[in-house]
């Protein structure tokens, strides 16, 4: 567990007792104009999480990759084969730069965006990060549940998944904040993010 892991160990229904004491309003009026950030590898929940927090705080949820295939007009999968990563990570960094200046909002993340220097520089500068952490297991059988994830497209995808995870996880332990996303129901997820919002913003309100 990282220094900035906030991630508690609490019981859910300690946490969703605490999450429901929250002054909403007061947690978004001291996020100013920032966006909150989720970052992770794919499947580990931002764009679900991602829906449900941004109902629950008032504000506009906007997932990076849809925003991304609709500037390109097609898929992520079609910009892999036709154009390749390099191509897509250029308009990726483009598109989250571009998003980030129109904020407080909840942005959902590419597994991949958050390796880019540029891109972790915007968001530290105009956004707060989550890092939804998830294990092995609980991501595999997820995505597996999808057959569009364009990295996994290989014969190995169990071994392509944990170079992944073994090659961004200590990037993804940048992030201001870490939240375990676990095989429980999505609002447990949100509870848990909303006490950790609430921490993270108390603790660096006179910074």
């Amino acid at each position: 567990m990282t220094e900035n892991d906030t991630a508690r160990d609490l019981d859910e229904s300690d946490i969703g007792i605490k999450a429901k004491s929250v002054d909403l309003a007061e947690l978004v009026r001291a996020l100013g104009r920032r966006s909150i950030v989720l970052v992770g590898i794919m499947g580990c929940g931002k764009s679900t999480v991602g829906k449900r927090l941004a109902q629950r705080l008032g504000l506009e949820f906007i997932d990076a990759d849809s925003e991304i295939e609709r500037a390109a007009n097609m898929t992520v999968s079609e910009i892999f084969t036709e154009h390749g990563e390099p191509y897509f990570r250029s308009g990726e960094e483009r598109v989250i730069a571009r998003l980030l200046g129109e904020g407080p909002q909840v942005l959902a993340t590419g597994g991949g965006a958050f390796m880019s220097d540029a891109t972790r520089s915007e968001i530290t500068e105009n956004g707060l990060s989550i890092w939804l952490k998830v294990d092995f297991d609980t991501v595999m059988a997820r995505v597996r549940r999808r057959s569009t994830r364009p990295l996994l497209q290989n014969r190995d995808p169990e071994g392509t998944m944990r170079k992944l995870m073994a090659d961004r996880e200590p990037i993804y332990a940048k992030a201001s904040m870490t939240v375990r996303s676990k095989d429980v129901p999505h609002e447990a997820v949100v509870d848990q993010i909303v006490v950790s919002l609430e921490e993270y913003l108390l603790d660096n309100a006179g910074n």
